[in-house]
């Protein structure tokens, strides 16, 4: 069911006001709320359909505050396929996906509108369609979390090759469901082919991982001892430890430069190009861009700004630093195709 939540009107900016005012359609139907129903005052509401979580950034869109509906009514790649399935009818102003691949297959469906080059100039070019039609909102690292009870960072693998030993037998957790495993397994495709990905799939099926249902609970596990490590992103670790005082068993191991597992990925957003509301969506992303947004996703969530001049109290190793895979980020956009290859190995 879709379950819309509507943000009361906090802090406006005041281009984001005039554009909610200006961009109404000339027929509204009334028995609907969507992007052109206006309320009360006359403002036109914006809608985003979201892909994250709503724990996760809700409140940071009750801090942009504006009459804002949003839609988490599915993950990212749900959400995707519905505005796709809706077409020009969508009530969707903009998509706000927790990875790139999601954001991709949206462009290359031509449901995206390109963004004014102030937009794109705040985000570096590796983080941004090159088509200017999406940009980044925050990024992640992939990484292997593991029990420092159970293993010592030493005997960890360099790559993902290294997880098909029979040593880590029923002892590796993932979420394959998720986005961001789907996008890993994408990368994965890209950098080594069909026949390459499908090899790797079929060794690690082999050697009884053990699937959960989202990233919280695979950290849960390997802080537990039920399993010995997992993959999953960097920020699920740094508030799970913080809570615990840094008193928590469970460290975060990189991949080695250049392996798939070392995917750099992140969130990004775009305005739907059938949206009738585009300043206000535009100004939106502006405003998940700002020094203040920023500094939510680097304390808060404790992933990466993708913006100059922002720091975060959590002890983020620099991207810089680390051995992220030469990936495209335009290129993780076949999202069918891997969900195909990991029913056809039998992952989802």
């Amino acid at each position: 069911m879709v379950v819309l939540r509507r943000m009361a009107a906090l802090s406006v900016g005041a281009v984001v006001a005039a554009g909610l005012v200006a961009c109404g359609s000339s027929e509204p139907d009334p028995s609907e709320a969507s992007a052109t129903t206006a309320n009360a005052d006359g403002d036109v509401s914006l809608v985003v359909y979201s892909g994250r979580d709503e724990d996760l950034v809700d409140p940071l869109i009750e801090r942009i505050g504006g009459d804002i509906e949003v839609d988490y009514s599915g993950n990212t790649n749900a959400q995707a396929a519905k505005i796709l399935e809706e077409g020009d009818a969508t009530p969707a102003d903009v998509f706000y996906g927790q990875d790139a691949g999601a954001l991709g297959v949206l462009d290359d469906a031509g449901a995206l509108a390109p963004l004014p080059d102030d937009v794109l100039q705040l985000v570096p070019e590796q983080y941004r369609a090159a088509d200017g039609t999406w940009v980044a909102t925050s990024a992640r690292a992939r990484v292997l979390a593991y029990n420092t009870d159970l293993v010592q960072p030493t005997e960890l693998p360099d790559g993902i090759d290294g997880l098909l030993d029979p040593r880590w037998r029923g002892t590796i957790g993932y979420a394959p469901t998720n986005a961001s495993f789907q996008a890993f397994v994408t990368a994965l495709r890209v950098q080594r082919g069909e026949d390459g990905a499908r090899e790797w799939l079929e060794g690690f099926v082999a050697n009884d991982p053990v699937p959960f249902e989202g990233n919280g609970p695979l950290i849960s596990a390997v802080n537990d001892g039920q399993i010995t490590a997992g993959l999953t992103n960097h920020y699920y670790w740094y508030p799970f430890t913080a809570e615990r005082g840094g008193d928590a068993p469970i460290a975060l191991h990189y991949f080695a430069p250049g392996d798939p597992g070392a995917l750099v990925n992140v969130a990004g957003v775009g305005v739907l190009a059938a949206s009738d509301n585009q300043a206000a969506a535009q100004e939106f992303i502006r405003e998940l861009l700002s020094a203040e947004s920023q500094t939510y996703f680097a304390n808060e969530t404790a992933e990466y700004p993708v913006i100059d001049g922002v720091e975060s109290d959590y002890d983020l190793p620099p991207l810089a630093e680390l051995g992220v895979s030469d990936i495209d980020l335009g290129d993780l956009a076949s999202l069918e195709q891997t969900q195909a290859l990991l029913a056809e190995v039998g992952i989802i």
